[in-house]
C-alpha cells in the first residue's frame, strides 16, 4: 500500500486500486495523482485484495487497475459488494466482468459483434470457414484471446484447444468472427469522465490491431497495445450513447466508461466491449485528460456522504 500524501483533517481521501502485479499503477494512471494532489485530495494505491487495507476509512474507493481479477472473479466480485463508496458500483463491477453483457445489450438494440458461448463441457462443432476470435468471457488484458482461420485444418486444431483449454479451467468461451476492417481501421475506444450532468465524452483513441493468430497459451498480465489519439466521428459517438443508455442503473453513478468499437461489414461502428470495471483510459494520449478525470473524482466526491 503506498500513501502518495499525507492526509490532514478534512481533506478528502481516495484509494485508487491495482494489483499486487503493479503497487505502484501503471505510468498511464499515475498521471492522475497530481491533479488528485493540487485539488486537495489524498491518494492511497492499495492491492484490491491486500488484507491490510481498510476500505471503509476512505472518502471513494477508484478502480484502476485489479487486472489479475480475471481467473478470481468470484472473489473479486465478493471483495467488491463489501467495498463502501466504490466507483464503479459494485454492481456493476458485478454485470461487467462477464462479457455475457453483449447478449443484453444487442437485446437492446445496441450494435454488436456477433457472439456465439460455450460452456464448459460442451460440445463446439467449428464453422467452416472464416476467421473467428476466443477469448474468455471473463478476461481483462486481451489474455486468452486468439485469432483463427477455420479453413486451416492447422488453425482448426489450434481453436479446439484453446475451447478446451478453456472449458478445463471451468471458463465460458466465447466465440465472434473477426472483423477484417479492425487490420486497417484498428479499434476505436471512447472515452467517457462523469461530470456534473453524468458522463461526458473526454477523449478517443485509436487501438492497432492486436490479434495476429492463435492462443498459444499465458504470456503476463496483458497485450501491450499500439495507442496513438484518435478524433471520434459523429456515427461512433452515436453508438456509444446508445451503449451508455442501456447500461443497468443508468450512468449517473459511474466515474468512467470506455466503449470499445471497430468497424462492422458494412463500415458502421460495433461494439467490441464495454469497459465499465478496470480499463486502460489512456489519460496520457489527450490533452487535459488526468485533470479531466480528477474533476471527476471531485465531482462524485461531492455526491458521497464522508465516513465517519
Amino acid at each position: 500500500m503506498t500513501d502518495h500524501h499525507q492526509s490532514t483533517r478534512g481533506e478528502p481521501r481516495v484509494a485508487i486500486v491495482t494489483c499486487a502485479d503493479l503497487p505502484d499503477l501503471e505510468p498511464d494512471d499515475r498521471l492522475l495523482l497530481a491533479p488528485l494532489a493540487a485539488r486537495g485530495i489524498a491518494a492511497t494505491v492499495a492491492a484490491w485484495d491486500d488484507p491490510a487495507a481498510d476500505w471503509a476509512a476512505y472518502d471513494l474507493v477508484v478502480l484502476r487497475s485489479p487486472w489479475d481479477y480475471a481467473l478470481r472473479r468470484d472473489e473479486f466480485v465478493a471483495w467488491a459488494d463489501t467495498v463502501p463508496r466504490l466507483v464503479n458500483p459494485a454492481d456493476v463491477v458485478r454485470w461487467n466482468t462477464d462479457k455475457r453483457y453483449l447478449d443484453e445489450l444487442a437485446a437492446a438494440h445496441v450494435p454488436t459483434v456477433p457472439t456465439g458461448w460455450v460452456a464448459p463441457g460442451e460440445p463446439w462443432t467449428p464453422p467452416a470457414t472464416g476467421e473467428h476470435v476466443i477469448k474468455p468471457a471473463v478476461s481483462a488484458g486481451s489474455q486468452d484471446t486468439g485469432r483463427y482461420d477455420l479453413a486451416d485444418p492447422e488453425h482448426r486444431e489450434l481453436a479446439l484447444a484453446h475451447l478446451r483449454r478453456l472449458s478445463d479451467a471451468g471458463r465460458v468461451a466465447m466465440v465472434q468472427p473477426y472483423l477484417t476492417a479492425v487490420d486497417t481501421a484498428g479499434e476505436t475506444a471512447l472515452l467517457f469522465l462523469a461530470g456534473p450532468d453524468g458522463l461526458a465524452f473526454s477523449h478517443a483513441i485509436r487501438k492497432g490491431p492486436m490479434l495476429t493468430g492463435p492462443d498459444l497459451g499465458p504470456d503476463g498480465l496483458y497485450k501491450a497495445e499500439e495507442i496513438t489519439p484518435r478524433t471520434a466521428t459523429p456515427a461512433q459517438l452515436a453508438v456509444a450513447e446508445r451503449v451508455l443508455a442501456a447500461v443497468p442503473g443508468g450512468t449517473r453513478r459511474l466515474l468512467y466508461a470506455r466503449v470499445d468499437l471497430i468497424p462492422g461489414p458494412d463500415g458502421a461502428p460495433v461494439l467490441v466491449e464495454l469497459e465499465l470495471t478496470e480499463p486502460s483510459l489512456f489519460l496520457g494520449h489527450a490533452d487535459g485528460a488526468p485533470e479531466r478525470l480528477a474533476d471527476a473524482v471531485v465531482t462524485h466526491l461531492a455526491r458521497l456522504p464522508r465516513p465517519r
